[in-house]
């Protein structure tokens, strides 16, 4: 894409998003409403285009929202699991734990994607990033096998994300 379109949309799939979900967020859906949320759209991205200047090069939209379709899956499993865990394990048995996660990925949006993966899928909650940004810690609610879970977070949420974010 050219230049000049690279600096009125900085981040073209951050004015999607905000004009897409300012427009869910109104009562009704309007002909104002959706060309505030393009001006909302052009404008936010491109005022705070400056705080971003090593944002992603290369973004997969198709796989982004395949992997978005998992996580809601993994979600609706995990509030299953944890209600099971809650009504059936008494709080003696409960085997939290604490999991570091060593990360592969590097850049702060793709981190920031699996930080908040781990903490919306219920029984796991992502407690700190290392200062280099080269490990997750994330404590879970119940487990046998820490490193399983440590495991699956890698490969169900990591592994897509790398390919999401090249």
């Amino acid at each position: 894409m050219s230049r000049a379109f690279h600096k009125l949309f900085p981040h073209p799939v951050l004015t999607l998003i905000l004009t897409v979900v300012w427009t869910l967020l109104q009562n009704e859906i309007s002909a104002g409403m959706v060309v505030f949320g393009i001006i909302l759209g052009v404008i936010i991205p491109w005022a705070t285009s400056a705080w971003w200047p090593d944002r992603p090069r290369g973004f997969h939209l198709g796989k982004m929202l395949s992997y978005t379709l998992i996580v809601m899956w993994d979600i609706i499993v995990a509030n299953i699991q944890v209600a099971w865990i809650v009504l059936t394990v008494p709080n003696s048995k409960l085997r939290p734990a604490w999991v570091v996660v060593p990360l592969d990925l590097r850049q702060p949006e793709a981190i920031s994607i699996l930080a908040g993966t781990i903490t919306l899928t219920p029984g796991t909650v992502s407690a700190d990033l290392s200062d280099a940004g080269h490990s997750l810690l994330v404590h879970a609610l119940h487990t046998d096998d820490p490193d399983a879970v440590r495991d699956e977070i890698k490969q169900r949420y990591e592994a897509r994300l790398k390919e999401i974010f090249v």
